[in-house]
């Protein structure tokens, strides 16, 4: 997701990047929430939910920093799930918009794609902005669905029998169940790997990962930020990712792990789930609809190269890029 204009203007100054460094974070917060707050018209929009610490913290090398008169101007962000990489959010300072800095941007982000071999990449972005469309455009990507981020209010469901918590685990287990996780994720699409997301969570203590254990392997698995400082935010439990076993019965697997998410949001004390969801998992979504997830922030996810990827009917896969 980004955060900034496009156009023809040069800056005052040259524009130059170099890696984000943890004394940048505190500005490149502040960036980031005076971006989207003035695009969107909404003050405060991230609220206790930090996009930037904690995705500096999960790869301190894929996160960079443009540099004007020697003062930090903007920043972006990629992740590597394995053959897919995406990345974001993007954010200029608005008094920079139209003059370049989020195409210098761009370049180290498309580095670390080459350098990782992700065969599939995305973002998400804001559907209504054709100079955000066009922006990436020029790299590659192209615009394919909707992708909604909702929520709901919690509610007691009851316990899911099996359901294992990650953090719980012992070592042992924990990388058998990694193993279980790499399977299940790259049945969903070929290659594609949780596994920097889990230990993320994990090292930071923004979640958890909860786990489906099932008879023929893993069932379910979906990494969870939970409450402030997380990406979450206050009194919210975000499913991050979430996705079940393919084939028979996956649409029963996919309400199981929904029921497993909410119970944690309860264990929590958390009072709304979040997930995000795109419009081409047609049988995913509507069943979140009939839960009572609604959509509060739309946006449309851009591929590279213009293929679905694992957003397609058949897949119950909870993300939204952001």
């Amino acid at each position: 997701m980004s955060a900034q204009e496009t156009g023809p203007k040069s800056v005052v100054g040259p524009v130059t990047v170099r890696p984000l460094g943890e004394a940048d974070l505190d500005r490149a917060d502040k960036i980031l929430r005076e971006a989207f707050g003035t695009f969107l018209g909404i003050p405060d929009l991230f609220g206790t939910a930090d996009y930037v610490r904690t995705r500096f913290a999960a790869d301190p090398h894929a996160a960079f920093a443009a540099m004007v008169d020697g003062e930090l101007v903007g920043s972006n962000f990629a992740t590597n799930w394995g053959s897919v990489g995406f990345f974001g959010p993007l954010t200029v300072r608005p008094d920079l918009w139209d003059q370049g800095v989020g195409k210098s941007l761009m370049e180290p982000i498309m580095g670390c794609f080459e350098s990782w071999g992700n065969g599939h990449l995305g973002l998400f972005t804001f559907s209504h902005s054709p100079k955000h469309v066009e922006l990436y455009r020029r790299y590659g990507f192209w615009p394919r669905f909707l992708t909604a981020v909702m929520r709901k209010p919690v509610a007691a469901r009851g316990p899911v029998p099996t359901r294992l918590l990650y953090a719980e685990l012992s070592a042992a287990d924990q990388a058998e169940y990694l193993a279980a996780c790499r399977s299940l994720t790259d049945s969903v699409y070929a290659g594609l790997d949780l596994e920097r997301e889990i230990a993320s969570v994990q090292a930071q203590g923004l979640g958890d990962t909860v786990l489906l254990p099932g008879e023929s392997g893993l069932d379910g698995l979906a990494v969870c930020h939970c409450g402030p400082g997380s990406e979450a935010g206050s009194d919210v439990c975000f499913v991050k990712f979430g996705a079940v076993r393919p084939g028979r019965q996956a649409g029963d697997r996919f309400e199981r792990l929904l029921d497993a998410c909410e119970q944690l949001a309860i264990e929590r004390g958390l009072g709304q789930l979040e997930a995000g969801m795109s419009l081409a998992r047609q049988d995913a979504y509507q069943r979140m609809v009939a839960r009572g997830f609604r959509t509060g922030l739309q946006g449309v996810t851009m591929h590279r190269p213009n293929e679905s990827g694992y957003s397609h009917s058949d897949a119950y896969v909870i993300d939204d890029w952001r």
